[in-house]
This record gives structure tokens, C-alpha cells and sequence, in this order.
């Protein structure tokens, strides 16, 4: 599948590996439950490592093995699935992760700038030429209204701010 980091197309050298699919050479992306079986063997690979979350998985677990991780996939199996988000938002706010978090899946224009807000910056997408629609979408909006990852001040705050330059 295509994929879309920053806005722009991206070569990706990492492969998806299955539960008990030999690992090949390279950078892989294993499910969140081998990981957990396999941690000290897949971290000791001289190769990137990803996880593959699925929601209902909690991301908690993947604590102590957060700073040797390259990315963690966030999938949305279903346009009304949104349990990834949050998994995303606590991977950059809790834990502080700094890694790739990447979207895969049913991942839709329309729900783009949102998930960039809570901290995804890679997008797998079904079709190359859906990139300039996807770049397009991360300006779609000039104001938030809530506060999340991204460091834009939400609505109230700048009201907050002019109502407070005005009194002065």
C-alpha cells in the first residue's frame, strides 16, 4: 500500500510479518502480541522494529519497549473504530513516544486531520494518487477547538487572549 509521511509520498522499507511468519532481513512490523512474546529476540534484531496494534490492545503495555521501537501501526479496521486515536494521543502525551505512529487500514481523507492532530504522521492509504487529497487535508482547518499533540491553541484560548488584550 502507499504511504504518505508529511504529507508527501514515501518509500517504506518496512514489512509486515505474520504471528509466526519467519522474520525476514530488514525492517518489520510485527503483530503486538508477538512482540510481547518475542521482545527480547525481536529487539535484539540489528534491523527497525514496528508493532502492529489493533484496537482493544493496550498500548500500556508497550512501555519498556518504546524506546527501541521505530513505529508503532495504529489500525482502523472500520471508519466508526476510532479506539485508535486514542492509543495514538497516549503514545505521544504519556508515554512520549517519538517514533513513527502510523495509520493503517480504513484510513480516510476525512479523518486525516484528526488523526495528525493526536500524533500519527504516516498514512497508509489504498490508492498513490489519493497524496495530494491527504497533504490537502492536514490545512483543512484553521481553528481547533480542543487542545491536543499538535500545540495549536483551541478557539477559547485565543478568545481568552483577546478578551484579556482588550481589558488591558
Amino acid at each position: 500500500m502507499p504511504l504518505i509521511r508529511n504529507g508527501q509520498m514515501a518509500d517504506d522499507s518496512f514489512v509486515k510479518v505474520g504471528a509466526d511468519t519467519p522474520l525476514p532481513e530488514g525492517d518489520v512490523i510485527v503483530p503486538f502480541a508477538r512482540l510481547l512474546a518475542e521482545a527480547e529476540t525481536l529487539l535484539a534484531r540489528n534491523a527497525r522494529l514496528g508493532v502492529l496494534v489493533s484496537p482493544g490492545e493496550d498500548v500500556d503495555a508497550l512501555k519498556p519497549h518504546l524506546p527501541r521501537l521505530a513505529l508503532v501501526a495504529l489500525a482502523f479496521p472500520a471508519f466508526r473504530d476510532g479506539r485508535a486515536y486514542s492509543s495514538a494521543r497516549l503514545l505521544r502525551t504519556r508515554y512520549g513516544f517519538t517514533g513513527e505512529i502510523r495509520a493503517v487500514g480504513n484510513v480516510l481523507r476525512d479523518q486525516l486531520f484528526f488523526m495528525a492532530r493526536v500524533g500519527i504522521d504516516a498514512f497508509e492509504v489504498e490508492k498513490a494518487g489519493d497524496a495530494a487529497g491527504f497533504s490537502a487535508a492536514l490545512g483543512e482547518f484553521s481553528h481547533v477547538y480542543q487542545p491536543s499533540t499538535d500545540g495549536r491553541r483551541p478557539v477559547f484560548a485565543l478568545r481568552h487572549a483577546v478578551a484579556r488584550a482588550a481589558a488591558e
